[in-house]
């Protein structure tokens, strides 16, 4: 079958949910695994097959819920339910909605906002077995080693779907059935709509039953089938923060594993975390304890970690990243960075340049082979190329009420505890010496200094901290220089 043919006319996706077991202000489908809500997770699947149309169901705080909608999904159909309980009503809502803006004719997809792990593999499965044998319904089912709680599979001896027996309605001989049912199906639309018209909610939870579609199906000469996924983790939801966090994890044991196939190396994946927004070259090094988030883009060879956490980063080919918090930035090639070092948005190290440990960095455009080796701040600024800025040196840019900006030249050296007061512009090629405090433009190749002469306070600990021990080892020092032949000492000489 050509992948034109093998498309589906609709997809509803199921996200009404109050999610009450999670316990949160946040709706269930919002939750994030993997760098993306669960319902995006499920978006991104049910896109894959190339659906001509989608609809979302949506109920529980129906406001925030649609507003994520309408950033990750501008193409689909938000459909509000109502207060008739159950998944055939949701469902028939979605229906009647796609309708209202053409009659839909083909197949139906029904999947749900909280099976992150779902993939368009599965979902072209169950479209091709659909089309293929000429189904009224297809469900898609796995099989467990504990079934307790699911809805069991009835098949038929030729294989087909006989129905559909909850765990609570089940004899002793169907609760022995490992097979159950996903709640994820391929409906012919004009089957699911002619059925949904006579499910109603005579049932003992007063909910209008999605599965009794398939039995209407059946007794009106429809064929009812299955397709059996053997990866269980595609058909899991998370109920609460125990499943939420085991979809995680396995997600992420799945997105690590496949870039280790693609040419990565990642020394331990128990402790490495990747979104699966996120971009990889080959030959790059993932040392323990790391995590990347958001769009992060890592180039060949370079190495990230041990115990580094970026987001929308973007690290050049060949740099070297270690313990380092960092966001929104860009790491260029052959640079370096780390270790305890904080990259905050609108950092961008240039080529081979290095910023070093205990540096905090914001807003900094740092030109090629430029060093901040360790223990400063630069915010608002731009430096040059080839400048080495020393230790401690920081860039004063808050005035209290307005940002400003400090300008640093190329083949500048600055020396210990330097501080930049912006706006201030420095020279190419310009020295600053230690401690100096730069409040006005320095010429290009000028030295700035500004240290006043250093005066000494002549047996101050003596004479204020009278019986300390520093006060005890001066005396001691200072014992022989008061013998008659010591000359007097002027203060500050």
């Amino acid at each position: 079958m050509s992948n034109a043919e093998n498309k589906a006319a609709a997809v509803i996706v199921l996200a009404a949910g109050a999610g009450t077991r999670m316990k949160s202000r946040t709706p269930k489908i919002l939750h994030r695994i993997g760098g993306k809500s669960l319902v995006g997770h499920a978006l991104d699947a049910a896109r894959g097959i190339g659906p001509e149309r989608l609809a979302v169901l949506v109920r529980h705080q129906r406001d925030l819920v649609a507003a994520h909608l309408a950033e990750i999904a501008t193409d689909a159909l938000i459909v509000d339910q109502d207060e008739v309980p159950g998944t055939g009503r949701a469902v028939e809502q979605g229906l009647d909605a796609l309708d209202a803006d053409g009659v839909v004719d083909g197949t139906v997809i029904v999947t749900y906002g909280d099976v992150p792990l779902l993939t368009t593999a599965s979902l072209e499965q169950l479209l091709a077995a659909h089309h293929e044998q000429a189904n009224a319904v297809t469900v898609l089912t796995t099989v467990l080693a504990d079934a307790t709680g699911y809805g069991r599979i009835l098949r038929a001896e030729d294989g087909s779907v006989l129905g559909i027996r909850e765990h609570k309605d089940a004899s002793d001989a169907e609760r022995a059935i490992r097979e159950i049912n996903s709640g994820i199906y391929a409906f012919d639309a004009a089957v699911l709509r002619d059925a949904l018209k006579d499910v109603t909610t005579d049932n003992a939870q007063a909910e209008k039953y999605l599965t009794d579609v398939l039995a209407i199906a059946r007794e009106r000469g429809g064929r009812v089938a299955a397709v059996v996924t053997e990866d269980r983790w595609q058909v899991e939801g998370a109920n609460d923060r125990v499943q939420l966090a085991a979809l995680g994890a396995e997600l992420n044991r799945r997105i690590v594993q496949s870039w280790m196939r693609a040419g990565v190396t990642v020394v331990d994946p128990a402790t490495t975390w990747i979104d699966g927004t996120v971009t990889l070259d080959e030959d790059v090094t993932i040392l323990p304890g790391t995590q990347l988030h958001g769009t992060t883009r890592v180039a060949r060879d370079a190495v990230v970690g041990p115990d580094c956490t970026l987001t929308d980063m973007v690290i050049g080919e060949g740099a070297k990243v270690i313990r380092t918090h960092g966001s929104s930035s860009e790491i260029k090639a052959g640079a370096s960075v780390g270790p305890f070092t904080y990259l905050r948005p609108g950092t961008v190290l240039g080529e081979k340049g290095k910023i070093g440990a205990f540096y905090e960095t914001k807003n900094v455009i740092i030109g090629a082979g430029s060093k901040l080796s360790h223990l400063g701040y630069a915010g608002d600024a731009e430096i040059g190329e080839n400048t080495n800025i020393g230790c401690g040196n920081i860039t004063a840019n808050y005035d209290g009420e307005k940002k400003h900006r400090t300008v640093i030249g190329s083949g500048v050296r600055t020396g210990s505890n330097t501080v930049f007061v912006a706006p201030v512009t420095v020279g190419d090629g310009a020295y600053s010496g230690a401690g100096a405090v730069i409040r006005k433009d320095v010429p290009a190749g000028a030295l700035a200094i500004n240290a006043s002469p250093q005066r000494n306070a002549q047996d101050w600990v003596i004479t204020n901290r009278p019986g300390s021990i520093s006060a005890q080892l001066a005396q001691a020092s200072a014992t022989p220089q008061t013998s008659s032949q010591s000359e007097p000492t002027t203060e500050g000489e």
